[in-house]
């Protein structure tokens, strides 16, 4: 089984990216959501859940440089005999006076040992670089050289439609963004059609972001939504909790993109019961 593919930077990777945050406790919600989801974590749950993904033809996951993250990985890889390309999404170093070189060289430096293939610098950095007199990403080609040099595929990440139309004025050297895009309009600064617009007109695939607005919306209405109106090049990052949910995106998201009704069962409660 391979699920859908697209190109980033010359390599062939699945449409479908699997996702983190509930991982390592970014909720988007609540402290007690971020403390249930860390104290359910482990080695092996995590790694579960990646098998899900790696068995579908999966074969492009993302988050931070975490020990947890990239230990859940390695085990993934080794039961299944498998392989992701990782895109890591690391802090830029920045100082008062722009970018702090050396600590970014060794933020990029473990990206590199840990055997990342797309180092995508996280919105928290990128979005405080742009400059909206000039429409330009301070410190960006200087950021991206530095990410070829060891070897890895450039991208950036931002919470921002604004910087994916000023990096392609700048003409970085990016091959995706980051881009939060979701039916709920959930953490984005313009209407949910002008970012639509902005990902459409993109020179390079568009890697979205929250399809379910943390949790927000149900997987049923998120993910035909995102599939339905992105272009073909374009990816999407699910980040579910347990094995289950990882397939049932995984079945969800196929069954937009061949429209066609998913094969799944629907959960059953009490006030069901005249409809059976």
């Amino acid at each position: 089984m391979s699920f859908p593919r697209t190109d980033l930077g010359g390599i062939k990777v699945s449409r479908l990216v699997a996702g983190s945050n509930w991982f390592l406790g970014y909720s988007h919600q609540t402290v007690a959501r971020t403390n249930f989801l860390t104290a359910m974590q482990t080695r092996r749950k995590i790694a579960d859940v990646l098998c899900v993904y790696l068995k579908a033809g999966v074969n492009l996951v993302m988050g931070p440089f975490s020990t947890l993250f990239f230990e859940s990985l390695d085990l993934a890889q080794q039961r299944t005999g498998r392989k992701f390309h990782i895109i890591c999404t690391p802090n830029l170093e920045l100082t008062a006076q722009g970018l702090d070189v050396s600590g970014t060289a060794k933020s990029f430096d473990l990206c590199a040992k840990a055997g990342v293939r797309f180092c995508w610098p996280h919105t928290s950095s990128v979005d405080r670089l742009y400059d909206g007199l000039s429409r330009t990403i301070r410190h960006g080609p200087e950021f991206c050289a530095m990410i070829r040099q060891r070897g890895m595929i450039p991208g950036l990440s931002t919470h921002m439609p604004e910087v994916i139309v000023a990096a392609d004025r700048q003409g970085l050297d990016v091959c995706s963004y980051v881009s939060i895009y979701n039916s709920a309009g959930f953490l984005m600064n313009v209407e949910i059609d002008w970012v639509q617009k902005v990902i459409h007109n993109a020179r390079h695939p568009v890697t979205c972001i929250k399809p379910m607005a943390a949790g927000r919306v149900m997987p049923y209405v998120g993910l035909p939504f995102v599939w339905s109106t992105l272009r073909d090049c374009d990816l999407v990052t699910v980040g579910p909790m347990t094995p289950d949910e990882a397939q049932e995106c995984i079945e969800i998201s196929l069954a937009a993109l061949e429209r066609r009704p998913a094969r799944r069962q629907l959960q059953s409660t009490r006030s069901k019961q005249s409809l059976k």
